[in-house]
């Protein structure tokens, strides 16, 4: 029996992301839960042919602790989307109490669930979800996810677009944060080999890194990115699925460096403890942190950028009054 847990399900992301998960035949049980609406996006997904029973939770008689009652795995959407002017800092400001709520929560209900942070700024969302669980004694860091994969999704989808071929053909490990210029794209490695000339790439790169700006302009304060997100997020949930079923599965995300193996030697090294790698996953969450490995000049310079700027976003989710 597994059993997934979406909070802030009746939001953009959410909503299909409750699709994904219900059409995709992996759970059993699915429980959302927002502010409003859940109820009747509940009884629209059982009407679906897949086995999962879905129930919808309102904050009323307790609902969000009956939503997290027995699960397995937490995913979290909850919180305000990024509009047109808006900073980072204005995001952190309204989501932040969000995710510290949800948090306290969690520390009560499912300590011992995987937990799966997407609501932004990622960078300083994880710190204070993390904060939370360590005040309330059951902080398990391998449990513990900023999800970064619509990144390493990116990644891949760019470097396609510039050279006109399939985005499932490459593999890009993509490292840092979840934001503007903390995001790092190692082209140097990828697979198989991208032979783009340096403007190009550069250009690539900042896509990569500003891909988020470009759909909230494009969609002209109506939103940000909501559908590629929950694709994103379906991709990391399956992975951590796929490793509690018994396979080693390899992912990136953004993780408390100190409290997994292999973690420690980065985190004194960039001299930052939050921060997104390529780590092998187990049936009990975050099991090993793999090296960063070699990487190009170029990207040594982007390197430094994106760990000045994850110094501040953490030191702002640390600071939640």
């Amino acid at each position: 029996m597994v059993k997934i847990a979406l909070l802030g399900a009746a939001g953009q992301i959410g909503t299909p992301l409750s699709l994904l998960c219900k059409a995709s035949d992996l759970f059993d049980e699915i429980a959302l839960y927002d502010i409003v609406h859940v109820p009747g996006i509940a009884t629209d997904l059982m009407h679906i042919d897949t086995k999962a029973r879905v129930t919808g939770y309102l904050p009323q008689d307790d609902g969000l602790k009956k939503a997290l009652t027995g699960a397995d795995i937490i995913v979290v959407t909850a919180g305000i989307a990024r509009k047109p002017g808006m900073t980072r800092y204005d995001l952190f400001k309204t989501n932040a109490h969000i995710i510290r709520a949800i948090f306290t929560e969690v520390a009560a209900t499912c300590p011992k669930a995987i937990s799966c942070i997407v609501t932004n700024p990622v960078n300083s969302t994880v710190p204070v979800a993390a904060e939370t669980l360590k005040r309330a004694g059951v902080f398990d860091p391998t449990r513990l996810f900023g999800v970064t994969t619509l990144d390493v999704v990116r990644a891949s989808t760019f470097v396609a677009h510039a050279m006109n071929t399939d985005p499932k053909a490459y593999k890009v490990p993509v490292i840092g944060g979840h934001s503007g210029a903390t995001i790092l794209p190692l082209y140097s490695q990828a697979q198989p080999p991208v032979n783009l000339d340096e403007e190009t790439l550069a250009a690539v790169i900042n896509r990569v890194q500003f891909g988020g700006d470009e759909i909230v302009k494009s969609k002209q304060g109506a939103g940000s990115a909501t559908t590629c997100m929950a694709y994103a997020g379906f991709r990391f949930v399956k992975a951590i699925l796929a490793a509690m079923g018994g396979e080693t599965v390899t992912e990136e995300a953004y993780i408390y460096l100190p409290g997994v193996r292999g973690g420690e030697g980065i985190a004194t090294k960039l001299g930052v403890d939050y921060f997104a790698v390529r780590i092998e996953i187990g049936e009990m969450g975050a099991a090993k942190v793999l090296p960063i490995g070699e990487i190009s000049e170029n990207e040594g310079k982007l390197l430094r950028v994106a760990v000045e700027g994850l110094k501040k976003d953490i030191a702002t989710g640390l600071a939640l009054e």
